[in-house]
């Protein structure tokens, strides 16, 4: 189990919060984020003004001049964009987005299995053939070198958005030598000569500010006015930044929590043409929607064809001709998502059985080669298995030529850095500090796990992890003025963790497991003589051995409303115990 470790920032909390107009505990909570006095009006009442001007990022004018030029043209522009949600929703915005100011627009997004992660030769060739003039990507492209060089040789133009890392070498000394690709401009906040302010945003975002940019300065004045002006068509291209943010794990700071809490509200009032339609066979529609939903519920939809079939039909969900047709498209993406979820538990429970051998005991870093998993999911079961062991997860499979995996990693470990270390193992690799993807031969495998291995500096503590507590509580002051206080809060996720409280001297009196697989229990436990009713998700068997010998438990945990058939309740989940 984690360490647990109490946050203790000082402040009058009282003051702060009759100056804010919010309760104390909502001062002290923000306070234990790093949000300042004089930060806490923006990030309460922050919407669109905390956008940051698209024009300050590096190469976005010469960008849109390019892109301008070839739409008043009449020159044929290609998309290329990805294949997770963040690549689908970007590659619909600038798809909708020139196609809108009538530009000769398509598209093209790999097939994770046949082509693999972002552009690659094979498409520049067939673009080539197509007679395509320009090439805009889109949440890919920073590290696409080999391409950008052969569409160069191609005469085609070729724009770079992303937002990735921008990938780089080693030198002796330990400075980096920077490798960008080959382009007529590139928008990419992680440049490190960017003067962007903000560069944690996805590739949604960047795709939405392009667009935002190029209808503001570079085509205004022609018959197209009337669509510049167009605030619906902004709104539903706003949305889908807003998914792809949440989606792809941004943190939701700056402009990234401005960009999510608007378009949850543009969702609720004025659902883009699209989401509204997978909102619905998610029996969401009517209700408030929120960052899980999003993250949890509509995104995994979107993903999941890129997964087990092609992303051209997520795609499709947001340039559909008529709501019938998106809703049953919107059908078709959820039942995909079940379909694998069903796969990820079987794998799972092979990675489960390959790492109680022995040989991985002494393991810091995790590398696990499954060959019956399907490629697609390999991220989702190294996610599953960074969880569980609380170790920076590879996962392994076979494909078409060699070996894929996907990384996830813990705090303390920079994947990408790691990798770098490493980099002539790998046919292929990118990503960021807390994932990656990559392929390899299969007989570098083993030198793979070793090296990383042998190259780990990670300590017990690194390993054992931090849970970050906001307030010692007792159960008794979980009440309607704290759950406002929460919800003050919201939206959280990444960078904004949903606030978690601990408490001593809980005596367990019954467990009730639920659950179609069991891993969820109602627990009853009584406190300073009252009886409380909690929840717990995670850990159930843990907790049922742990009463046998002891039913006195320390719990950390959070406290929300449970809204079921228009009845509200306070609901308390226990995240950890001790």
């Amino acid at each position: 189990m984690p360490a647990w470790y109490l946050i203790r920032k000082s402040g009058n909390f009282t003051e702060t919060g009759a100056k804010h107009h919010i309760p104390a505990a909502a001062a002290r909570l923000m306070r234990n984020r790093g949000i300042e006095d004089n930060g806490i009006e923006a990030f309460l009442h922050g919407g669109s003004e905390l956008l940051h001007d698209p024009g300050l990022m590096k190469d976005m004018d010469r960008a849109c001049n390019i892109v301008a030029e070839a739409v008043r043209e009449g020159k044929k522009i290609r998309v290329i964009g990805d294949y997770d949600i963040d690549g689908v929703t970007s590659t619909a915005i600038l798809l909708k987005g020139l196609q809108r100011v009538g530009a000769d627009a398509d598209y093209c997004i790999p097939h994770r299995i046949h082509d693999g992660y972002g552009m690659n030769e094979e498409m520049i060739r067939i673009a080539a053939a197509d007679k395509v003039d320009l090439i805009l990507t889109c949440d890919n492209g920073i590290s696409a070198a080999g391409p950008a060089a052969l569409a160069a040789k191609y005469g085609i133009t070729l724009v770079v958005t992303d937002h990735h890392e921008v990938p780089y070498e080693e030198q002796a000394d330990g400075s980096r030598s920077y490798i960008l690709p080959e382009a007529a401009a590139i928008v990419d906040p992680k440049q490190e000569d960017c003067d962007y302010p903000f560069s944690e945003i996805c590739g949604g975002m960047i795709a939405y500010k392009f667009i935002s940019y190029l209808y503001d300065h570079r085509l205004p004045g022609n018959q197209y006015t009337a669509v510049y002006e167009d605030t619906s068509f902004r709104r539903s291209l706003f949305q889908l930044a807003a998914m792809a943010t949440v989606g792809d794990i941004m943190p939701l700071r700056d402009e990234n929590r401005a960009t999510v809490r608007e378009g949850l509200k543009l969702m609720a009032s004025e659902p883009a043409p699209g989401i509204k339609e997978l909102i619905a066979v998610n029996g969401l529609l009517g209700g408030s929607i929120s960052a899980f939903h999003l993250g949890f519920v509509l995104g995994p939809c979107i993903n999941a064809t890129g997964r087990l079939d092609s992303a051209d039909r997520a795609l499709s969900l947001f340039t559909a001709r008529d709501s019938d047709e998106a809703m049953r498209i919107a059908g078709e993406l959820k039942e995909i998502n079940e379909s694998r979820k069903s796969m990820t538990d079987t794998a799972l429970k092979m990675a489960e059985d390959e790492l109680s051998s022995s040989e991985y005991s002494k393991d810091t870093v995790l590398v696990v080669y499954l060959p019956e998993c399907h490629e697609s999911i390999a991220g989702i079961v190294a996610g599953r298995i960074k969880e569980k062991y609380g170790k920076p997860a590879f996962v392994v499979t076979n494909a078409e030529d060699g070996l894929k995996g996907s990384g996830r990693s813990i705090e303390a470990y920079d994947m990408y850095a790691e990798m770098v270390r490493i980099s002539d193992i790998f046919t292929k690799f990118g990503g960021h500090a807390q994932a990656a993807g990559f392929s390899l031969k299969k007989e570098n495998l083993e030198e793979m796990r070793r090296r990383l291995n042998e190259n780990s500096t990670l300590t017990e503590e690194d390993l054992r992890g931090k849970l970050m507590i906001d307030m010692e509580l007792p159960l008794s002051y979980v009440n309607s003025d704290l759950l406002d206080a929460i919800e003050i809060m919201e939206p959280f996720g990444n960078g904004n963790p949903k606030p978690l409280f601990a408490t001593r001297g809980l005596e367990v009196k019954d467990v009730r497991v639920f659950g179609a697989k069991k891993n969820a229990a109602s627990v009853k436990v009584m406190q300073d003589g009252r009886r409380y009713d909690l929840t717990v998700f995670r850990q159930t068997d843990r907790l049922l051995e742990r009463i046998k010998t002891n039913p006195v438990i320390s719990a950390a945990y959070s406290a929300s409303w449970n809204v079921f058939r228009g009845e509200k309740k306070i609901q308390i989940i226990i995240e950890d115990f001790a």
